[in-house]
């Protein structure tokens, strides 16, 4: 048997599973349509919230940037020294959430992995929301402490576990705050009393929140009036901000630390210069007008309504994040297919993601659609779906 052999059958069993993730190929810039394998379809995947990701501003903002910087940074921060760019980038998402301090990393991952280990470690118990995200699951790993996951969006149970555990040296609690695959929110009010009653360590991943929640994008924390109680907000700019990097934002001895301590702070080179001049041309955006964030918020409530009333089971979304379930990944597959001959681009989602049995279609909503987008995406939803059988 050759060395590879093994992968060679776990490909092939991922095939008749349905479970295996075909790629597909975007010849266009980001927006409400796309060119997709040579199709043109209407883009429901993406986590472009607001339509930044191709915006003239942030274009035009990154090519000024390079006229003026050139591409990239030369290395580490700590190593070749800071550009003034990324200095004022913190200072401004500082601001605009509010906090005293902010540090940007290259991705929201890297933040999630930056952040949990220089906090805990040996000796020390992570309470984290079961449902929590890939990155937060692989930073408590990398941090070596005790992981204790707590039932999904259950304070009771969360004070429950904590009560069990009595032999720690620090402590953290951990959660997403819109849950990506189905769209809820964590109840941050509750976890924060939680956390303040038994005096321990609140970080919150407002990856899919940013730009989404609170007045004008503010997030989570925002969206809940909870300024100055939580310790760590964990963001990316990927997703609402349409372009790509990490931050974390809190108070001003934290940051302080993960300057010091973060690992892919001290050991990775930081955004590329029209990364960070385009962030800042959203966070502008963002400060200018709630405009995007309505239209957001508008299209959203619209598809979700006109999707409940064909009969599709869109789960407990309190956002825009839709989730169609649909149950066992061939299916899933089957109608993502489906719709792209459609002409709708509407990935299946499946294990390991989510759990087995719950493979659903996720449509990302953003301010980018318009109605006439939408009342398609809706129509070759009605078809595909009676086609198929899951709505009549």
């Amino acid at each position: 048997m050759s060395k590879t052999a093994w992968i060679e059958q776990e490909i092939a069993s991922l095939k008749e599973q349905g479970l295996f993730t075909h790629i597909r190929t975007i010849e266009s810039p980001m927006g409400a349509w796309l060119q997709v394998d040579g199709k043109r379809v209407l883009n429901f995947c993406a986590n472009n919230y607001l339509g930044l990701a191709n915006h003239p501003k942030l274009v035009e903002a990154a090519k000024a940037a390079i006229e003026k910087y050139g591409i990239g940074p030369g290395a580490v921060r700590t190593i070749a020294g800071t550009m003034s760019l990324h200095v004022e980038l913190e200072k401004r998402l500082a601001e605009f959430k509010g906090v005293e301090a902010a540090i940007t990393f290259q991705s929201g991952f890297n933040a999630n992995l930056a952040t949990i280990p220089a906090l805990v470690g040996r000796g020390d118990v992570i309470f984290s929301d079961r449902l929590n995200h890939a990155s937060i699951i692989d930073g408590c790993r990398l941090s070596r402490a005790k992981i204790v996951a707590y039932e999904h969006c259950n304070p009771d149970d969360l004070r429950k576990k904590i009560a069990e555990e009595t032999e720690y040296n620090r402590r953290l609690i951990v959660t997403d705050g819109v849950f990506s695959m189905d769209g809820d929110i964590a109840p941050l009010p509750e976890l924060y009393e939680v956390a303040a009653e038994h005096d321990i360590l609140l970080m919150v991943d407002d990856a899919h929140g940013e730009g989404v929640l609170g007045k004008g994008g503010r997030g989570i924390v925002d969206h809940f009036d909870l300024h100055g109680k939580v310790d760590i907000e964990v963001g990316t700019m990927s997703k609402a901000f349409g372009v790509v990097g990490g931050v974390v934002a809190g108070k001003q001895i934290i940051v302080d630390w993960l300057r010091q301590r973060g690992r892919p702070f001290l050991f990775s080179s930081a955004m590329t210069v029209p990364d960070t001049a385009a962030c800042l041309a959203a966070v502008d955006l963002l400060e200018e007008s709630t405009e995007l964030v309505d239209r957001l918020w508008k299209n959203a409530e619209f598809f979700k309504g006109e999707m409940k009333k064909l009969g599709f089971d869109t789960g407990h979304t309190e956002t825009p994040i839709v989730p169609i379930m649909l149950g066992e990944a061939p299916l899933a597959q089957e109608f993502s297919r489906r719709l792209f001959e459609e002409g709708v681009f509407a990935m299946a989602i499946g294990y390991p993601t989510v759990p087995k049995g719950l493979a659903r279609i996720r449509v990302m909503n953003t301010a980018a659609h318009s109605q006439d987008d939408l009342e398609f995406g809706l129509w070759a939803f009605e078809k595909v779906g009676k086609e198929l059988g899951v709505i009549s």
